[in-house]
């Protein structure tokens, strides 16, 4: 068997660097204006959304401002704006006789974060960690950490089903394959299988496989676990869900709300609005308080805005504006690796599975073939090939940077050469003959994404670890923090998110849905 390139076991490692506390207090960054060019954003007329609202006037009053433009804040302006148009009419909303003016503000163009740059996948999981996680929190928010996986993943299929978008973004369910690569993996794989099987998940659609079915199907000498699971374009899905949000606004009877959008607008600074303000000549900043009822003023660049509900969708740049989220309690930006490389076996043999292995830090997939779009799916320099090759998107490496792991790192406009020489071998290694590690990659990019120290997201109102029960943030909302695994989460907790923030604008109490864990939920956090 082929040695693979990677540091195996790392897991442990990872989790206990993510726990250390930091010797200096890590700078709060924007995102770098030149990043790296992802084969998901520069692909041409990939981002027709790339630059929408960078220039013209600024909206500077808004109900909501939305601060990021990735799946989390497209997926609230969607939701909110749903929830919005489907609401009765109620007192507090008719005496405004005016639409909810959502705003989304987003630092680089449209979708370049994250959601951008990452694998690509929708697979929910079926039952990892389920020990783990039922021995911290409790059976009931387990079996809600894979409702939430779930919900997500099955409510995205059908709305771009329902839209008829599933071709346009490339959906492709395929199924996920999960390798071991060491038998304590396989001992922990069928332990939370047993733990999640035994307090009722439906795991009827889990197949375990053995070393030799592996190599027969898929041509790898590893067991692993077969799960459902998706694979789309990220960028595209958030476009649609925009687009769609739009035409709710637009066409909604009761003109509930008012959508628009901002790219290149990044804000850089958050203050509470006060109540009155002194006589004489005032900034116009000043004049834009004087004029507004609202909480909020959000800096950029181009201006102020006054809003009374802010959003932040911000992830791995989180603690920028809410510096209580630097360091190992709160969310920190690490910095993920991808590369675009051509397989050397056919389709028929790679498959259209989806895959991960080495603990979760290494996950790829073959690209749909479409010789129109991507033209290097042809045999050009391949005698050998008997049918087209795919375009595989690979991510991880991480590990092979220990114990530095990419921690507290926003630089994605460069990558790290020791990953991707990890990356160049690692699929050479595990499936010999199917790639050629001397085959340069077609696109290589980096994204950062927000780890947290338990691996939940933070979602809920934003909260001052010091006073809990003040309201020095109030209107604040937060929904980031996804380490790494927000496909199948982030439309989820931004759907709950913004079930908070419009409750509040009827003025009615939010009640938690059965498929969101409790520890997501910022009250919840504080003892982490």
């Amino acid at each position: 068997m082929t040695v693979l390139p990677v540091f195996l076991n790392a897991l442990a490692e990872h989790q206990a660097i993510l726990e250390s506390p930091i010797d200096t207090d890590p700078a709060p960054l924007l995102p770098v204006p030149n990043p790296t060019k992802s084969f998901w954003i520069d692909t041409p007329n990939a981002n027709p959304l790339a630059k929408e609202g960078s220039e013209g006037p600024l909206t500077h009053d808004a109900d909501i401002c939305i601060i990021g433009s990735g799946i989390t804040g497209i997926s609230a302006a969607y939701h909110i704006s749903r929830l919005l148009a489907a609401a009765p009419p109620t007192t507090s909303h008719s005496e405004r006789n005016t639409p909810v003016k959502i705003t989304v503000l987003e630092a680089r163009d449209f979708c370049s974060g994250a959601t951008g740059r990452n694998g690509g996948h929708l697979t929910p999981t079926a039952f990892h960690n389920f020990v783990e996680y039922a021995a911290l929190y409790g059976t009931d928010d387990a079996v809600r950490a894979i409702a939430l996986e779930q919900h997500t993943a099955s409510d995205i299929v059908k709305f771009l089903k329902d839209t008829g978008n599933a071709s346009a973004v490339d959906l492709v369910e395929g199924g996920h394959v999960d390798l071991f690569f060491t038998e304590a993996e396989v001992v922990a794989a069928r332990a939370d299988y047993a733990a999640a099987k035994a307090a009722g998940v439906n795991v009827d659609d889990v197949r375990f496989l053995t070393k030799e079915t592996v190599q027969k199907e898929y041509g790898a000498m590893y067991s692993g676990v077969d799960i459902p699971g998706h694979n789309l374009w990220p960028l595209k899905l958030v476009t649609h869900l925009y687009r769609a949000a739009m035409h709710i606004s637009a066409s909604s009877s009761s003109s509930s709300s008012n959508l628009t959008l901002h790219t290149r607008t990044p804000v850089t600074a958050i203050a509470a609005i006060s109540p009155s303000l002194p006589d004489g000549p005032t900034a116009p900043e000043a004049e834009l308080e004087r004029s507004s009822a609202r909480r909020w003023n959000l800096t950029t660049p181009r201006g102020p805005i006054a809003c009374s509900y802010v959003l932040h969708a911000t992830n791995g740049y989180a603690s920028h504006l809410l510096p209580q989220l630097r360091g190992p309690a709160g969310i920190i930006p690490t910095r993920g690796q991808i590369i675009a490389t051509r397989a050397s076996a056919p389709l028929e043999r790679v498959t259209r599975a989806s895959w991960s292995g080495n603990e979760g830090f290494e996950y790829w997939f073959p690209r749909p073939l479409d010789p129109q779009s991507d033209p290097g799916a042809e045999n050009e320099g391949n005698a050998n090939a008997t049918s087209p090759r795919p375009l595989v998107i690979l991510g991880g490496g991480r590990e092979s940077t220990k114990p530095a792991f990419e921690l507290y790192t926003v630089d994605d406009a460069t990558v790290h050469p020791r990953v991707g020489e990890t990356l160049r071998a690692f699929l050479p290694a595990v499936f010999p003959g199917m790639y050629d590690e001397r085959h340069e990659p077609e696109m290589e990019w980096t994204g950062i994404m927000g780890h947290t120290k338990t691996s939940d997201p933070f979602v809920g109102p934003v909260l001052d670890p010091t006073n809990p029960d003040s309201n020095v943030f109030e209107g604040q909302y937060i929904s980031a923090g996804y380490t790494g695994h927000g496909m199948p989460r982030a439309y989820g907790c931004a759907e709950a998110v913004s079930q908070m923030i419009v409750g509040d604008i009827m003025g009615k109490e939010w009640t938690i849905p059965d498929w969101l864990p409790k520890h997501h939920l910022t009250q919840n956090r504080l003892n982490d």
